[in-house]
Parts: structure tokens; sequence; C-alpha cells
């Protein structure tokens, strides 16, 4: 029998000895007063007696609740800490002042307990502020051990599938996640204070649309018909701006039956917001000075540090045209990038696979991710990039080969693509015509066309852009986690073997 088996049986007879004792192992009728954090801030904690022996003569009583998470056992006294979602603090508990009776139930208590204590300060001879427990109680028995050096696992997976425990023993960990929801609400605050009306779209679709991913397919049985779920809100937040609203945004999930990997996870959080009456340099001015914003807000200045490399997000921001990056950053001749043959030629000559139907514009932003990309650290919009990738942005009306569209970079990541939208009917029903041809023979799920969205263009969407911003790889940047793991907090995994 392996340790872990073993220690939980023992951790199993204790649960049956505290019961044959009448203790309840999962009680409900303990109420804390008060966080750990604030017993620590409080003035009573800031003027805690300087020995044991004063501590009877403190007024303050605190009721604080946590799991264990050290334990030193004697014969008539103990020391634990306890941690709460606020902070850790250390208590003493002694038979005489519990009593034998409560200190006999002690004695079965394990780390990773979740109790509450009843009592008043003192400091410790190392000035450790601590709890002199007068009233103890069991309130969840644990039932698993808590592993000692979890972080150090080699299985980094595990702290992955078994977030709670990773949550329990990591500090940092749950650091993440605050950030993360902190993140998330700013963002909120910022699009709010600006006028846009926060709005919920289907996440079950008829026909899915906004990008080109592989959607998730289930079926409905009371209407028997198949639904997808949404690969992106976009073309229902546009219906929005055709029925008059002019600024909304959208915070929630998308799906792509993808593949897995530190940048991807099939179940991800986007922003996407749509204004009417904008173009997409507009949105490159509001995404800067949102993006600055929020990382002065959640760390205090413009610069982070992100896997040791230092990002300096103070405006203004880098912005190239996607033939300027790939000359400027890429090394390309400046000349082969207006040679359709050329540019194709070359994106075969570094490995690229290219389709048969393929034009210089997938060649361009096939080179641009292999040459460009991973170079650009501080924050850098790319603009202009082919028609032909760009399936529903507004043409560039200067040159209809290239699209009113930007995408953000950051640390070598893309972290927002946004464009002026296109609202002609006629020639989106044609870029959609185009794309379902080009992609339907090898699709798993054939592509259809959006004909309601078509017939909404018909009764008109005003001038407008929008934006998508990738939730996760913001957090990523502004946490310093290396994976998407990281920021999600229950990522999808491989089933257990």
């Amino acid at each position: 029998m392996d340790q872990l088996n073993q220690l939980i049986i023992q951790r199993r007879k204790k649960a049956d000895e505290l019961a044959e004792m009448n203790v309840e192992l999962y009680a409900n009728d303990f109420k804390p007063t008060h966080h750990i954090s604030e017993v620590l801030s409080s003035g009573s904690a800031n003027a805690a007696v300087a020995d044991l022996e004063d501590a009877p003569n403190v007024r303050a009583s605190f009721k604080v609740a946590g799991r264990i998470l050290a334990l030193r056992k004697f014969g008539k006294a103990s020391f634990l800490h306890i941690q709460d979602d606020s902070g850790r603090i250390q208590v003493y508990v002694k038979k005489e002042v519990v009593g034998e009776q409560f200190y006999t139930q002690f004695k079965k208590w394990d780390i990773g307990d979740i109790v509450g204590f009843k009592g008043k300060l003192f400091k410790t001879k190392t000035g450790e502020i601590t709890i002199l427990a007068d009233s103890i109680k069991l309130i969840t028995k644990s039932l698993r051990p808590l592993p000692e050096k979890f972080h150090g696992l080699t299985d980094v997976e595990m702290r992955y599938r078994q977030r709670y425990v990773d949550l329990i023993v990591n500090p940092e960990v749950r650091e993440t996640f605050r950030k993360r929801i902190e993140i998330i609400r700013l963002l909120r605050e910022f699009l709010s204070n600006r006028g846009f009306l926060e709005v919920e779209t289907p996440m079950m679709q008829a026909v899915p649309g906004g990008a080109t991913a592989k959607p998730f397919k289930t079926h409905h049985k009371a209407l028997d018909m198949d639904l997808y779920l949404r690969i992106a809100p976009e073309l229902y937040l546009k219906r929005l701006l055709v029925g008059g609203f002019e600024k909304v945004f959208e915070i929630n999930r998308n799906f792509r039956n993808e593949g897995l990997s530190t940048r991807h996870n099939p179940e991800f959080t986007m922003l996407e917001f749509y204004q009417a009456y904008a173009t997409y340099h507009d949105l490159m001015d509001l995404t800067e000075e949102m993006i600055s914003w929020l990382t002065e807000e959640i760390n205090g200045s413009m610069e982070v540090t992100y896997q040791d490399q230092i990002v300096d997000l103070s405006p203004p921001w880098k912005r190239y045209s996607i033939d300027e990056a790939l000359t400027e950053v890429g090394g390309i001749d400046p000349d082969l990038l207006n040679d359709s043959e050329q540019i194709i030629k070359l994106a075969k000559d570094k490995g690229i696979a290219l389709d048969p139907q393929a034009g210089p514009g997938k060649a361009k932003t096939e080179l641009f991710e292999l040459l460009v990309e991973e170079k650009l650290i501080n924050p850098t919009f790319i603009t202009a990039y082919p028609t032909e990738v760009s399936p529903l942005a507004r043409r560039n009306q200067a040159n209809p080969q290239v699209t009113d569209r930007f995408e953000l970079y950051i640390t070598g990541r893309e972290i927002a693509n946004a464009f002026s939208e296109l609202n002609d009917p006629v020639d989106q029903k044609k870029r959609f015509e185009k794309q379902i041809a080009e992609r339907g023979a090898d699709e798993e799920i054939f592509p259809v066309l959006d004909e309601d969205y078509i017939r909404a263009l018909e009764y008109g969407l005003p001038a407008a852009a929008g934006e998508g911003i990738g939730i996760d790889r913001l957090v990523m940047l502004l946490t310093d986690s290396p994976s998407i793991r990281d920021v999600i907090i229950f990522p999808h995994l491989k089933a257990e073997r």
C-alpha cells in the first residue's frame, strides 16, 4: 500500500473517532466575525500585548476561520497556522484554556482541516501576532493530505488538474486569479464610462460565424436542429448596431475545436466591442488608452516584466503596415512585396505550405507570422492586412487590395484584432461565398453562408469599427504567466489515465 493511501486511511480513522465523540465533521454553525487580514491590521493587533501572560487582559476578541497549513502539536499546547482568503495567522491552543475534552478532539485534527477559533491576541517572543484560542471548532475534516511540495511536482499538469489544491498551497496562484478578476472589472469600467453597453449574444448558434475556426457541434432535440458553440460573437454584435445600438461590448466565452498549446485553449474569454461612426484608427487610439491605463491600474507602472523581458506599454505605440513590418522587421526586399509570384515563391522557399488557391495576401500573412511576429515585444499595431485574409473588414478606399484593419502584438503574441466593418451586403455576400468555396472541400463541418446576417446588412449597418481582445493573453502579460493554462482557472486537459 502506498504512502498516500496509508495517510488517507489514517485520516478516515481519525474522522470515525471524532464522530464517535459526537463531533460534527462538516459543521455549518461557525460564523467568523473577521477575516484574518482584518485581525492583523486592526488596532488591537498593532497594540498586541508583549507576551502570552498578559494576553488574557486584552479586551478585543476575534472569531476567525480557515484551513490549517502548519501544525506543531505538543503535550499540553500547540501552535498552528491557518489561512483564509485574505491571509494567514498563527493560533496558540492550550489544553488548560480550551479544556481537556476539546484538546483531545484537537489532537485528531490534521493539516488541511478547516477550523474556527475565538480568542485574544498576543505577540510571541519573535514578535509574531498570534491568537490565544479560548474556543475551537472543527468545521470540515479533510480526508486527503495536502502535498508538501506541490509547486515543485514534476508533473505540472497536476497543478492544472487539481486547481483547488494549487490554490490552497500556492498564494501566488490565488493572486494571479485575483488580478484576472480585477482586469475584467476594470475593462468593464473603462468601456462603460465611455458609453458602451454590455450585452449578451447567443453561445449556441445555428450558423457559426465571425471567424474561420472549427466549431463544436451539438444537436437540439426539441428544435431538431444542429447548433454550434460560438467561435465569435461578432456577427450578432453587428446585428445590434443595425438595430440602433451605437456602442456595445461583450465579455464572454468563445469555443474553437482546435489544438491546445501554451497560447490556445478550446474555451477562452474574449472582449469584443463595436462602435458606430468610428474607424479602425479610432479603435487604435481607444485600445492604446485602455490597455496602458489598465496596466497602470494593475501594476502601478507602464512597464511590466514578462518572462525576463521588460515591456514598455507607455503611449504612443508603434504602427506599421504589414508591408512595412515585413521590410523593417522581417528583412524582406520591399520590391519583392509588390510581385505576387515572387512573394508566393518566397513563402514556399521558407517552408510555408500554401493551399493551391492561396494568393499573395495569404503568403504575406504567413511570412509575417514566421519572420516578424515573435520580434514584436513592445506594443505594435500592424495595419493594412490583405483583403484576401480579411473577409469581414472594409476595403481601403485608396487601395482595395488591403483592408482597414489592425492587429495588436505584444511580446510576440496577437492581443487584439480590429477593423472598420464591411457594411456593403453585396460585397459581404461575395466574400462569404469565396470563403466557403475555398474552405468547404476540406471541412468536417461544411461552412454555411449566413443569409440572415446578409439580410441584416441590407437593412443598413452604419459605418462602424469593431475589435476583439483576448482576455487570457492579456492576463498572461500582466501576471507574467508563461502558459494560458496559468490564467484559466480550470483549463482543458486530456482525460486522466
